[in-house]
């Protein structure tokens, strides 16, 4: 099974000093990172999502601002695709299915901003296009929600969306357990 890393929309904005600030959004990003490092060391697909905001009256992700800018850490390197989106789904008018159609990739590795738009977008798009997905449930970051005048804290959105997604839409696990497994398999490989 071809498997490849999509760092789903790790940009200023949302970090503390964003216009879009995530509930530890620092700490998915250093889960990420981990991630993408032994994916780099085993050349392996790595697909990096950017947002850009088309909305007139978008306040985030606004075009030629720091605040698009990927997180300095998680910086694409030369070879590795960036696809620009504009809506949560990663896949909605977007070269991201035919690339990974033409890398011959079945597995996603899903981590990203923000677990309840796109992250949860993006994994039941891949899930309806045929692609089995794993997301690492600590490398994703959302916010607080309100709902009819009741605010729904961060963690509690975090929880519900992410125990949408499995078992049908993926599996969710660590990045700890997601690193045992690359390891596992790269000494099996090797």
């Amino acid at each position: 099974m071809a498997t490849a890393l999509l760092l789903i929309s790790f940009q200023n904005d949302f970090l503390p000093y964003g216009r879009m600030p995530l509930e530890k959004s620092v700490e998915a990003g250093q889960r990420a990172l981990e991630i993408l490092q032994q994916f780099r060391k085993a050349s392996a697909p790595v697909i990096h999502l950017q947002h850009l905001s088309t909305r007139p009256d978008a306040i985030h992700f606004l075009p030629c601002t720091r605040g698009v800018e990927f997180h300095t850490p998680l910086t694409p390197q030369k070879g590795e695709p960036v696809i620009r989106k504009h809506y949560p789904n990663a896949f909605r008018d977007t070269p991201l299915l035919n690339n990974l159609k033409r890398k011959g990739i079945t597995h996603l590795i899903i981590a990203g901003m923000m677990t309840h738009l796109s992250v949860d977008s993006t994994v039941r798009a891949a899930y309806d296009l045929g692609f089995t997905c794993t997301v690492i449930q600590d490398a994703c970051a959302t916010r607080y929600l309100e709902f009819n005048g009741t605010v729904i804290p961060a963690q509690h959105v975090q929880n519900a969306f992410l125990a949408a997604l499995q078992p049908l839409y993926a599996e969710v696990i660590s990045s700890r357990e997601c690193l045992q497994r690359m390891a596992r398999q790269a000494t099996v490989a090797g």
